[in-house]
């Protein structure tokens, strides 16, 4: 794959829904109408719809926007599956190419990076979510959230009320994940 951006949240994804416990997946988390199970099956969800929309995949068999809330298959597979399906569909996606298709109802095609790092977007603040409500440590680098950050200024405000909130207001000198978080309407300090 050649978006390292979206390699790494994907990753974080994936290892943070394999740090849950069983018995963490009806916790709360910071998407406050959703529990740990729920915010996994809506991430992995939305990484199908990725697949799918980029061209290879096909759309996950249930709405990500009301994940549900059994666990039938264990969650962390379904995880694991969404990941290896969302890196197999960009692995085919070349960088330079012409603009990709999303999931996204108002920007239904991007520019291949743009649409990568919206994708990673995606996957590491629901990485986080679940991290910051299960007591992991917390996956989001300053790194990666200044790398996020472009992504979340292109596509946020048009989703805001269905996908994302209303943006907090940043301390003065928070870091770039305090940032991102609060522009993406989560409290950077959401303790359960």
């Amino acid at each position: 794959m050649s978006f390292p951006v979206l390699t790494t949240a994907l990753d974080l994804l994936r290892r943070t829904a394999e740090g849950v416990p069983a018995d963490r997946l009806d916790d709360p988390t910071p998407c406050d109408r959703w529990t740990v199970g729920q915010v996994l099956m809506h991430a992995a969800g939305d990484q199908h719809a990725w697949a799918a929309s980029v061209g290879a995949g096909t759309m996950p068999a249930y709405n990500p926007f009301d994940p549900p809330r059994g666990h039938d298959e264990g969650v962390q597979s379904v995880v694991r599956s969404a990941v290896e399906a969302a890196t197999a569909a960009w692995a085919g996606i070349d960088s330079a190419a012409g603009p990709v298709g999303t999931p996204l109802p108002p920007a239904p095609t991007m520019d291949p990076e743009l649409a990568a790092a919206t994708c990673a977007l995606d996957a590491a603040i629901h990485a986080w979510d679940v991290a910051v409500a299960t007591g992991q440590p917390a996956p989001l680098t300053a790194e990666l959230a200044a790398q996020l950050m472009p992504a979340a200024r292109a596509t946020a405000e048009p989703l805001r009320g269905f996908a994302y909130a209303a943006a907090l207001p940043t301390e003065p000198g928070a870091d770039p994940v305090a940032a991102l978080l609060a522009y993406l309407g989560r409290d950077p300090h959401w303790q359960r």
